[in-house]
């Protein structure tokens, strides 16, 4: 496979976000080292490369076992059949650390895996509606007001 070779995608369009990326490689060296630009680009380079290769067995592994989502575990076997079985065990800690970290976020889905009925559903979304808000207003929360209408008939 020719560097960067993914179907119907440029180099542009597969990369790291380089500036995260200078931040994990300087945070990894000790403080008085310094890293070339050339190199912390040939560093980013090989990531993409590693990703592609570990995503590439991935799917393989996936593919083999009938499957349709590669899943943690077609990860940790590919690493296995590419010759990284030493980082396994250090991988698997990682991930299951991401889902404890995930577990409490909006998007790793406090609720993930609990039914909600549509009316539980609702009332959830009116109540983030309400806190986001409260958020706006500078944590002054503004209670909707009965109609004005309904309080005259009440009277």
């Amino acid at each position: 496979m020719e560097p960067m070779d993914i179907v119907g995608k440029s180099k542009e369009d597969v990369s790291l976000p380089k500036s995260t990326m200078f931040k994990i490689i300087k945070e990894m060296l000790p403080p008085d080292v310094r890293v070339a630009r050339d190199t912390q680009d040939l560093l980013v380079e090989c990531c993409v490369e590693f990703i592609n290769l570990v995503s590439s067995e991935s799917n393989e592994v996936c593919n083999r076992e009938d499957k349709k989502t590669i899943a943690p575990e077609h990860v940790l076997k590919a690493l296995e059949v590419l010759g990284f079985g030493e980082y396994i065990e250090e991988v698997y800690a990682a991930y299951e650390h991401h889902k404890l970290e995930t577990l409490d976020s909006p998007k790793g889905g406090k609720f993930g895996g609990i039914e909600m009925t549509e009316e539980e559903a609702l009332a959830e979304q009116q109540r983030m509606f309400a806190e986001a808000r409260a958020r706006m207003n500078n944590g002054v929360s503004m209670q909707k007001q009965p109609d004005s209408d309904h309080n005259l008939e009440s009277q």
